[in-house]
């Protein structure tokens, strides 16, 4: 599976391969001298769970964004996965197009998910029983803007000129949003604005 991932990735221009590694502890060293931009990572390793792997190195590297691979895009896995960070999930049977697609659109700062994990993430805010959802967050209209943009895929500066705002208020904002909705990632805030029906 690595060796045709990284065939596929080094007959693209577009892409550099600067390491692979079966072994998720020497890949967290290998990262830690080559800082790629994107972490293909698999969730089922025998080492270290994917979920764990990908939570250490938003620890140890923050700045690196993470794909997740995988057989399966059970809601579970898929949930454990967008608390500690990651920026996209795909599914192992997905075609080169997609995989580029998702690649380009994380190294930009994006998201990416395959329409299978979407579903699956729906299924679980529709089937989800009202009490064991989480509190319903009380956001100010400003609050739900800036949300809405950032579902969108906009950054702070082009947030700062939908709302006619200073960037440095719409980071304000953005620290309060995430305080409020206790969320670490903007994976994670997205999932629960979805659920509470914010966007």
């Amino acid at each position: 599976m690595i060796d045709g991932i990284s065939a596929l990735l080094k007959s693209d221009a577009n892409f550099e391969v600067v390491g692979q590694n079966i072994s998720p502890l020497k890949a967290i060293k290998e990262i830690n001298e080559v800082r790629p931009d994107v972490l293909i990572t698999d969730v089922n390793m025998k080492e270290l769970s994917g979920i764990e792997l990908a939570k250490k190195i938003k620890e140890l590297f923050p700045k690196i964004k993470i794909l997740a691979l995988s057989m399966h895009g059970d809601r579970e896995t898929i949930s454990e996965m967008l608390e500690v960070g990651i920026n996209g999930y795909v599914l192992k049977n997905t075609g080169k197009e997609e995989l580029t697609t998702a690649l380009t659109k994380i190294a930009g700062g994006d998201f990416f998910f395959s329409n299978e994990v979407t579903t699956e993430m729906l299924k679980e805010v529709i089937t989800e029983p009202r009490s064991n959802q989480k509190e319903l967050v009380s956001l100010t209209p400003r609050e739900k803007e800036i949300v809405k943009c950032i579902s969108l895929e906009m950054n702070n500066a082009q947030i700062s000129t939908e709302l006619f705002i200073s960037e440095r208020t719409v980071e304000t904002h953005r620290k309060n949003i995430f305080r409020k909705t206790q969320t670490k990632s903007v994976a994670g805030l997205i999932k629960l604005a979805i659920e509470q029906k914010i966007i």
